[in-house]
């Protein structure tokens, strides 16, 4: 006989949403430098220290070849950056941009990964993330970070 498992209650899909968050703090995707020429951008929030660098490199076509983030942030800003590069690999940056703004609107109660169309995959795990103002920051650092580098300013993105 198989075992079924079987989610039935939101606190039990907050519990994996929680584990899934944990699991990609301990082990990151994507954390490490990638080397020249991809792009190094900078985000920093001086409020709860969570500070980070960004690589890209993007080819001819505008496809993310690959990204990738080191640093050093709480369990929310490392998991947020981690999703994030896996994420976007391989996606154009119009895909790329398009995420964004979905994240942004989940992250502030805008979008309902339940009931609106999206295209989040595993991201939807900060969907509750809105009832916790100071944490949107965190889990939002690596996106501006991201948004801002590809829009060309060069300064580093402060989240306050």
């Amino acid at each position: 006989m198989f075992g079924v498992f079987c989610v039935n209650s939101t606190q039990n899909m907050q519990d994996i949403y929680q584990q899934m968050i944990l699991e990609h703090n301990k082990n990151p995707r994507n954390f490490r430098e990638i080397p020249a020429p991809a792009e190094k951008f900078e985000g920093y929030n001086p409020l709860c220290g969570d500070h980070l660098w960004l690589y890209i490199k993007v080819n001819e076509n505008n496809i993310i070849e690959d990204i990738s983030f080191q640093g050093k942030g709480c369990a929310i800003s490392k998991a947020s950056a981690s999703l994030m590069t896996t994420q976007l690999k391989g996606k154009n940056l119009e895909e790329a941009k398009s995420i964004f703004e979905e994240f942004h609107k989940l992250l502030i109660h805008e979008l309902d990964p339940e009931l609106d169309q999206h295209n989040l995959g595993k991201l939807k795990v900060f969907s509750g993330i809105w009832k916790f103002p100071a944490r949107v920051k965190c889990a939002s650092l690596a996106w501006h970070t991201l948004k801002s580098g590809l829009e060309g300013k060069k300064e580093s993105v402060k989240t306050e």
